[in-house]
């Protein structure tokens, strides 16, 4: 069983992503990270984040080993990962990283923002988590606070709608939601809610025989 879990930033779905493949027993890969890890590994090296070759060459000996959950959730490293992101070549470089996570034996669970359309389009469960601009921005404000950032609850709201414009408008995968995705809008749910929702939506798949 193939599962792709796309949705925005601070939407909750990579709190969704952890709960349903530890239910399900399926590996999980954030692909988020992989985009972080890049941009964090370009500004630690000095290499500006348009310079495609070099982010490219970044991308293909990426080591996420080499990297701490902190600096990758950082609010720097989140603007990083969604400018590198729009890089064609650098998409390119990670895209048979995910795709063999997707299609390895035994299933998988991944989520990010171009899974459901792009990396894994013949996945057996797609969903898509979003909620309201305000609501996702509180949710990122406060986290972003909780690691010791000093920022304001504007300024992170700001940064999510330009987040948002870049990653729907990019040329190469731009985030979509799929045509046969099931929306999880998370505006007004706890996560236990959200959580149970999904797997509501798995279940319901599974019900149906999509997936074995």
């Amino acid at each position: 069983m193939i599962i792709a879990i796309d949705g925005t930033t601070a939407s909750g779905k990579g709190t969704i992503a952890k709960r349903l493949a530890a239910h399900y027993g399926l590996p999980h890969m954030d692909t988020g990270r992989l985009y972080r890890a890049v941009g964090v590994a370009a500004m630690k090296q000095g290499v500006p984040l348009d310079e495609a070759g070099p982010l490219s060459d970044i991308a293909r000996m990426l080591d996420l080993s080499d990297f701490i959950e902190h600096e990758l959730r950082s609010a720097e490293a989140g603007k990083a990962a969604s400018v590198v992101a729009a890089i064609p070549s650098v998409r390119q470089a990670l895209f048979e990283l995910q795709r063999a996570f997707a299609t390895r034996e035994g299933g998988a669970l991944l989520d990010g923002r171009d899974i459901g359309t792009v990396i894994a389009p013949d996945a057996d469960v797609k969903l898509w988590v979003d909620a309201d601009v305000p609501q996702r921005g509180e949710r990122r404000w406060k986290e972003l606070i909780g690691h010791g950032e000093d920022v304001t609850l504007d300024q992170v709201i700001e940064q999510l709608k330009i987040r948002d414009a870049r990653d729907q408008g990019r040329t190469d995968a731009p985030a979509a939601m799929a045509d046969d995705a099931i929306l999880i809008d998370t505006t007004d749910l706890t996560i236990e809610a959200a959580v149970e929702r999904a797997m509501a939506a798995v279940e319901a798949a599974l019900a149906k025989g999509k997936t074995a």
